[in-house]
């Protein structure tokens, strides 16, 4: 399955520099956060797959105006041909904002979905706004990771770790994957394309 995961900003190669076909041989398309109504919208309308999406820390406006024809997958486990996808948005709390939250606010949520964790035995790919801890984030508040993804890794060992929230241009050395045990972390800032083998 080829997978194409964005955030951040608009991908000027699928958006500005659009050609017709580009978005064809993709079978999903996993949004990060921090991207417009209008662009969300386009992906959606131009490929042929499933576009799923979570919230940044600066996409309160979606919270009222939804994109059309995306799915939100905030909180839920989304099953996709058999892949199982958990999506938690929101980043590390540092002003006041409806998708900014503590470690413990993060941790309320993340219990509050035992439930579905249980019953789909798991996931195989973690979708979240903000970065694990200590896994290519910042000390700073406002792009520091969240404790409690790392210990999701651990427990459940998904085949891949989706995020978006640190951007490339903040550092020469921001890498786009980064193995962590048996987890590919993949930072979608602008756009990464995957393949996810059985």
């Amino acid at each position: 399955m080829k997978i194409l995961a964005v955030s951040d900003i608009e991908s000027k190669y699928y958006y500005e520099y659009y050609s017709p076909g580009k978005l064809d041989g993709f079978d999903l398309i996993l949004a990060c956060g921090d991207l417009s109504r209008n662009y969300l919208e386009f992906l959606a309308t131009l490929s042929h797959c499933p576009v799923l999406y979570i919230c940044g820390n600066h996409d309160d406006a979606l919270d009222k105006n939804p994109p059309g024809g995306c799915i939100c997958v905030e909180d839920k486990i989304y099953v996709h041909k058999g892949i199982r996808i958990l999506g938690l948005g929101g980043s590390y709390r540092y002003r006041n904002g409806n998708h900014m939250f503590t470690e413990k606010q993060m941790c309320r949520r993340i219990r509050r979905l035992w439930l579905k964790l249980r019953r789909y035995k798991g996931f195989d790919i973690l979708m979240t706004h903000a970065p694990a801890r200590h896994i290519n984030d910042f000390d700073s508040l406002s792009h520091r990771g969240f404790e409690c993804f790392g210990k999701l890794l651990d427990k459940y060992t998904p085949r891949f770790f989706v995020h978006g929230h640190i951007h490339k241009n903040y550092g020469m050395n921001i890498p786009q994957k980064t193995a962590y045990g048996n987890t590919m972390i993949i930072n979608a800032f602008d756009s990464c394309e995957f393949e996810y083998r059985d």
